[in-house]
Parts: C-alpha cells; sequence; structure tokens
C-alpha cells in the first residue's frame, strides 16, 4: 500500500487537527486521548484513562470516516492503532463511533476532502486470521472445524491467563476473592446446584481441560464422561486426570454431543460455555439428547451467554469473524421455551452477568501481563484478537449488552423432582473456604 505522501500528510494536518479536536468534543467525555504517530496528543485530560495511538495518517480513516465493529477489530488487528491504558474504557468510544452518521456529506467541506483521500489509502486487513468454514452450518464437520478453530491453540497460552483449574468460563466472585478462589467457589456451586454424591455418574458436554471433572469426582466422588470437539483440550485433559489419580472415575473423549450412545445414561448432566456454539436451529436436539440421557429423578445445569433482545448491534460482527465463527446467541427465553417443550421442568434460572464481568476484566489484565509469552506462543495478531475480544466482552457484560445463565431444569420421576425445599445448601461453603473460615 502506497502510504500518504509527506506534501499531502503537511496540507491535510490542520483538517485533522480540526477534526480530532471536534470529534473528541462530541463524544463528551475527559477520559479519552488520541495521540498522533508524532507525539501530537488531543484531549482535555493529562491523566487519560486510556490513549488510542494512531500509528499513521491512513488510520485517521477508521476514526473520522464511516465504519463498523469488523473495521474497527480489523485495523486494531492490524496494528492501524493501539490502545494504551484501559482498552475496557476504549469500548464506550468505539461505541461513540458505531453510532455516528454513515458518511460525511459534501457540504461538511475539508472533513469530506480529507475522507476522500484517506479512502484512497485505506488499509486492507488479511483475512489469514479468520477462517473459511465449510458445510452446512452446525454439521457436525463445521462444527468441528469452528471448535478447534477457537480451542486448539497451545494450552500454554490459555494457562497464561486463567486460573489453575484453567477454567475458561465465568467465575463466581464472593468478597475479596481472587479469580483461582472465584473459580473453585464456582465448581463449588455447580456442583451443590446439581446436588452431586458418591457414586453419580456425571456428564459435562464441552469439559474444556476437564477442571470440572476432576474438581466433582475428587470432592464429591462422583464417576464422570467428559467430552469435546477439540483434540488439545482432550489431551490436557487426561493429562490432568492422570496427575490427579482419577483415571479410573474420569474419561474424556473427542465426540460431538450428537454421537453419544443413546444407551449411556447419567444421574447428572452439566454443560458450562459449550451452548454458544450449538445454534438456535438445534437447541430442539441439544435438549432432547439431554433429556434421552439423563436418568429420570436427574437435573442438568446449562450454563451459556444469552443476548439482550433490546441492545441493537451495529454492522458486522468482530467477534464472530475472528474468534467464535458460527457462535449463536438466544435470548433466554427462547432457551427456556425449547427447554420445556423437550420436557424438562425449569428449577432455577440464574443471571451471574456482573461475575462474567469481573473474570474478563481479569483474564485481559493477566493477558496484558503476559503479552510477550502470549506474542511468542501465538504471534502479535493472536495476541490484539484475543485482548481486543475479551476486553469488548467484559465491556458488554458490564453494560449489560450481554447475560450470563445458570439454568437448572429437572427431569422429575413421576413428578417427583427431588429437589430439596430451599436452596440453602448451595451456599456452603468449599472445603478451603471453610479452612480459612476456622483459621480465621
Amino acid at each position: 500500500m502506497k502510504a500518504l505522501s509527506k506534501a499531502i500528510q503537511k496540507a491535510l494536518y490542520p483538517t485533522i487537527c480540526k477534526n480530532l479536536d471536534e470529534l473528541l468534543r462530541k463524544y463528551g467525555k475527559q477520559d479519552a486521548q488520541v495521540r498522533l504517530w508524532d507525539g501530537t496528543t488531543f484531549g482535555k485530560t493529562n491523566r487519560p484513562t486510556f490513549t488510542l495511538v494512531l500509528q499513521h495518517p491512513e488510520a485517521l480513516q477508521q476514526l473520522l470516516g464511516p465504519t463498523n465493529q469488523l473495521k474497527l477489530g480489523e485495523a486494531y488487528v492490524a496494528g492501524d492503532f493501539d490502545v494504551e491504558g484501559d482498552i475496557e474504557a476504549a469500548f464506550d468510544f468505539g461505541n461513540y463511533l458505531l453510532s455516528r452518521e454513515e458518511a460525511p456529506r459534501p457540504h461538511d467541506g475539508l472533513k469530506f476532502a480529507l475522507l476522500n483521500k484517506l479512502a484512497i489509502h485505506e488499509q486492507s486487513t488479511s483475512n489469514e486470521y479468520t477462517l473459511d468454514l465449510h458445510g452446512p452450518i452446525h454439521s457436525k464437520e463445521r462444527d468441528l472445524q469452528a471448535i478447534q478453530y477457537h480451542y486448539d491453540l497451545p494450552p500454554e497460552f490459555y494457562a497464561l491467563w486463567l486460573d489453575p483449574h484453567m477454567l475458561y468460563s465465568c467465575a463466581y466472585f464472593s468478597d475479596g476473592a481472587d479469580l483461582g478462589k472465584a473459580q473453585e467457589q464456582k465448581l463449588h456451586y455447580i456442583c451443590k446446584k446439581l446436588r452431586l454424591q458418591r457414586g453419580d455418574f456425571l456428564l459435562d458436554i464441552g469439559c474444556g481441560w476437564g477442571g470440572l471433572l476432576v474438581y466433582a469426582a475428587k470432592h464429591f466422588g462422583v464417576d464422570a464422561l467428559g467430552i469435546t470437539l477439540s483434540i488439545r483440550q482432550a489431551e490436557t485433559a487426561r493429562a490432568r486426570i492422570h496427575e490427579a489419580n482419577l483415571e479410573k472415575h474420569c474419561r474424556v473423549e473427542v465426540c460431538d454431543y450428537r454421537d453419544l450412545e443413546p444407551s449411556l445414561h447419567f444421574d447428572k448432566i452439566v454443560s458450562v460455555g459449550m451452548f454458544e456454539h450449538v445454534g438456535e436451529a438445534l437447541l430442539p436436539e441439544y435438549f432432547g439428547r439431554a433429556w434421552r440421557l439423563l436418568r429420570p429423578g436427574g437435573v442438568f445445569l446449562n450454563s451459556g451467554i444469552s443476548s439482550v433482545p433490546s441492545r441493537a448491534h451495529h454492522g458486522p460482527s468482530f467477534v464472530d469473524h475472528y474468534v467464535f465463527p458460527d457462535g449463536e446467541l438466544v435470548p433466554v427465553g427462547k432457551t427456556i421455551s425449547i427447554a420445556e417443550a423437550c420436557g424438562f421442568e425449569v428449577r432455577d434460572v440464574e443471571n451471574l452477568r456482573e461475575h462474567y464481568a469481573m473474570t474478563l476484566h481479569e483474564w485481559v489484565h493477566r493477558l496484558e501481563a503476559n503479552a510477550e509469552e502470549a506474542k511468542r506462543l501465538t504471534n502479535e495478531a493472536t495476541y490484539r484478537i484475543w485482548r481486543l475480544y475479551m476486553a469488548g466482552s467484559a465491556h458488554e457484560f458490564r453494560s449489560g449488552d450481554l447475560d450470563l445463565y445458570q439454568m437448572l431444569l429437572a427431569k422429575p420421576n413421576h413428578g417427583d423432582a427431588r429437589m430439596p425445599l430451599t436452596r440453602a445448601d448451595w451456599y456452603d461453603p468449599p472445603e478451603w473456604a471453610a479452612d480459612d473460615l476456622a483459621a480465621a
């Protein structure tokens, strides 16, 4: 790409300055700065929450011209601009850019002329880091491609910013809990909601790196089967099961939930963070299979992200292209209706939206603290994709654009759901928390 000549840059510079001043004035908040490639800084604060750093004049196209979420994300991944400071806070500014008029009018004068010049030199981002999926959407073959695209990165990359259990799902925070304890509290909370007991046969649909399997077998005495479509996840999960000396109680298979043997029957079923990959059209099959695999009197805990129908989204999604191809978020009301139509009785629905915002915030900071190692294990673009995706997700959960629901579904045995009258036992602290209290 031929860059703007120095002569053109010099001629356009007063217009650039005028339009950036106007942009920040209309944005209205005092927490933002914009810094140009030559060090010139715009913004009224000396202590910005974040600074948008433009690496070259062409990057102005995304700030001053028509844009969408995908273009902004691609410009960041390509290194056209960077974000110093709190990248989550920068998403308010990004939403402002997306909410403007689509394009300047000719009577806007110098701004219109500036953008015409910049458009000639607009960056085009390589599609090297996107996935060209093959086959019908949510076919087994296509789902395998999508899952392995996201989850088959080196396990060491995930370990840089996840907790010791390697849980890539919403933690459960209490006052003062760090990420590690919050994730262990989540494991305990899920096991108590399922009312696991020694001898139960547990199915974990989308078991990840095996954290829940190991915890449930170790602390609640269950036998467990975990399934995943990621070969690298399965390998790591098996190694963790071996390290915990639980091979007689746990096993992991690379298996699509649609391929589970119908002769298998489980006392309890859990799925945490896999639901988003199913697709709305296949939810009747997903819940229907869970119903048939579950013994009467059993329960199914399904935890997944839900879309918020009242929240509008602007243009094509960066996450759909670069992070979760074919992922679908469904409003919780539709999900409940489909689960009930399959026979399930809804016993509890809990929104943990704030907990997921806190979880993602911790992940982003841990990823940033290990930026150089993350780039070594993957590459610069992958680091940028994950930093952007997780920071944006944290912002969406915090602002109410996304929800996270734990849904407890029962399969009553002739009306007996085997549920106590209160939730009191859910809130028994895990063993390490009890030890902490005793020590205090």
